[in-house]
């Protein structure tokens, strides 16, 4: 009986330790908890709400909320809202692909063992500086050096180029490409350094034996290394479509927060801050529903179209010659 007693005590003591760890666990997290239901829950319900609803200011006039269904919504599809959606996707894919081409090779070259890169770690710093700037302030500079008055229409009036300035900011062409380049700089050391790590995490077994089966090192690199971090690449994917639907500091003051020349820089963001500074908050919350919407069927798609089983997961092919 003894016996028995001290196992019962034994399994009661435990019983009591777990439910203390269990009542810890959720004091700690309930400051956590609190402050999301109270600054981001209910917001974002709130803005769901206010989308069905007439609501803006005039002065110190207050028009109170009144519901009018899906008028704010069919308003957003008459307007300008296409257009500026149109323009974010083309700026998006103007800056990821190149940025995601130029990562992948500065992945390679920085984790090459043989090549024996002297300085890789100042290259990574260098890489990532840009990042780490504020984006008005290189919109700011930007806008300074590509003026008509600017450093660089100095420098090729200057050599004789051109006989006037160029106007970059009245050209379509020249204003996206400058959003473009800036949105490049500032996610290139970012993306690089995620791809960077993640190669470097590899096995090197797997790389050396596709080596020794005659793969090559771009095969291996492409056909091996790439495959292996795929999670990685759908991380970075997905997180560039919120960041690129979030795009704003930088075309903001660039074209001077009017999208010019035509609104063909104005982006989702851009046309959801015209609506909140004329207190229009009604359709500002419809376009905030819109864009939240947009993000997270992107974002589905790509975490669907992409996932599957790694071909080159240690778990699923034992045995194989790619594995430790």
């Amino acid at each position: 009986m003894g016996r028995i007693t001290r196992k019962g005590h034994k399994k009661e003591a435990k019983a009591f330790k777990k439910r203390n760890q269990v009542l810890w666990g959720y004091f700690f997290t309930f400051p956590f908890i609190a402050a999301f239901f109270l600054f981001f829950f209910v917001p974002i319900i709130s803005t769901f709400i206010y989308g069905f609803y007439e609501y803006y200011t005039v002065g110190l006039l207050e028009i109170e909320p009144s519901f009018i269904g899906l008028k704010n919504y069919s308003s957003l599809i008459d307007g300008n809202f296409l257009k500026c959606a149109l323009n974010t996707i083309f700026l998006w894919i103007g800056y990821f692909i190149p940025q995601m081409v130029v990562s992948v090779f500065l992945a390679a070259w920085l984790t090459d063992a043989k090549m024996l890169l002297k300085g890789r770690e100042l290259v990574k710093v260098v890489i990532y500086m840009p990042g780490m700037i504020m984006a008005s302030a290189w919109a700011v500079l930007t806008f300074t050096l590509f003026s008509n008055s600017g450093a660089v229409n100095q420098f090729l009036m200057g050599l004789k180029i051109t006989e006037s300035p160029i106007e970059f900011f009245s050209s379509v062409t020249g204003t996206r490409f400058l959003i473009c380049m800036l949105m490049f700089l500032m996610n290139l050391g970012n993306t690089t350094l995620m791809l960077v790590t993640s190669i470097a995490a590899l096995p090197k077994s797997r790389i050396e034996s596709a080596l020794l089966d005659g793969c090559g090192y771009i095969g291996s690199y492409f056909h091996v290394v790439l495959p292996s971090i795929r999670p990685v690449l759908v991380y970075i994917l997905i997180t560039s479509i919120i960041t690129g639907l979030q795009m704003f500091d930088i075309p903001q003051v660039i074209t001077k927060g009017n999208g010019n020349p035509n609104r063909t820089s104005m982006t989702l963001i851009m046309y959801l801050n015209r609506y909140i500074t004329s207190n229009n908050y009604g359709m500002a919350a419809a376009l905030s529903v819109c864009i939240f919407l947009i993000s997270s069927i992107l974002c589905f798609l790509v975490y669907n179209l992409t996932k599957g089983e790694n071909p080159y997961s240690v778990s699923k092919r034992k045995g194989s010659v790619y594995d430790e």
